[in-house]
């Protein structure tokens, strides 16, 4: 299957990222949001990491205005017919998300691979929104997503063996990252793990054990972390942390699931970390700590 122009739904975070990332591959990408300012705004935020970079002397400024040019401003997802594969990166909302693969279901053919970067939300339910649940597979990626060389491979309960095999060539011959398969379980792996780790963190703060820079020290220098847990959840942004545990203590039903307090009054409060400006800690425009 051969992989030239990819559409990207949602230009977040994770959207930006997975965007700059397949475009330093040499593929086009369709970049889609709800509006033209959103879109606007993503593609401002790729081409200042691309400026980051090209400050560092990792890229030419050649390669940042090729880089540029392979992502398409796109405003509808009927535009994603001539993709393909198609990721989705919007919110972590079942609703939307099932409203997206609905609609994409209409525009995409039947042979189109439609993954989904979700970090929590189960992969069979998403595909049952769809007429064809055997091309629906969860391509988790890791923020940051040029830097960390893994993605979780998630098979839903119809998801094809042709799906997976294609999506795994893609990972791994394409995108050049380790490709690990994961069974359906809610968090999968690493967002079950880190968002305990988090939580922990979080509680640890709460019971005035250490302050929220000497919690981070003691992880990052202690354990060779390129970041601590809270600078990290700040990163992720809190109300995904929040929403993943939320949905993981209902699922497993389980008190080490229960979010931390102090991590709800700060979402409750809009303190969201990297993207509202604050979070545990401070930041710039361009997403550096203050």
């Amino acid at each position: 299957m051969q992989f030239k122009k990819i559409g990207v739904i949602g230009g977040g975070t994770m959207g930006q990222g997975i965007s700059e990332m397949l475009a330093s591959k040499g593929i086009d990408v369709l970049l889609v949001e709800q509006t033209p300012e959103k879109l606007d705004y993503a593609y401002n935020m790729i081409e200042t990491s691309l400026d980051k970079q090209l400050e560092k002397w990792a890229i030419t400024q050649a390669e940042k205005k090729l880089i540029l040019s392979r992502i398409q401003k796109v405003s509808h997802l009927a535009e994603l017919g001539s993709c393909d594969m198609v990721i989705e990166t919007i919110t972590e909302n079942l609703d939307e998300k099932k409203a997206v693969f609905q609609e994409l279901d209409h525009v995409c053919p039947s042979n189109i691979i439609l993954a989904s970067n979700t970090s929590t939300l189960s992969l069979t339910e998403l595909a049952s929104s769809t007429k064809y649940p055997e091309r629906v597979i969860g391509m988790h990626f890791i923020y940051p997503v040029s830097r960390i060389d893994l993605v979780e491979i998630i098979r839903g309960l119809k998801t094809s063996d042709d799906t997976f095999e294609n999506t795994k060539m893609f990972v791994e011959e394409i995108v050049e990252k380790k490709g690990v398969m994961i069974y359906e379980s809610p968090g999968f792996v690493t967002s079950r793990i880190i968002c305990l780790l988090i939580n922990e963190a979080a509680h640890v703060l709460q019971e005035g054990v250490a302050s929220a820079e000497d919690i981070d020290d003691a992880m990052r220098i202690g354990y060779s972390f390129q970041n601590g847990p809270l600078e990290m959840a700040d990163r992720f942004g809190l109300d995904s942390v929040l929403a993943a545990l939320e949905r993981m203590f209902r699922e497993f039903g389980e008190l080490k699931y229960r979010p931390s307090i102090v991590l709800k009054k700060m979402v409750r409060a809009g303190n969201l970390g990297v993207k509202s400006g604050e979070g545990f800690f401070k930041y710039d425009k361009d997403g550096d700590r203050i």
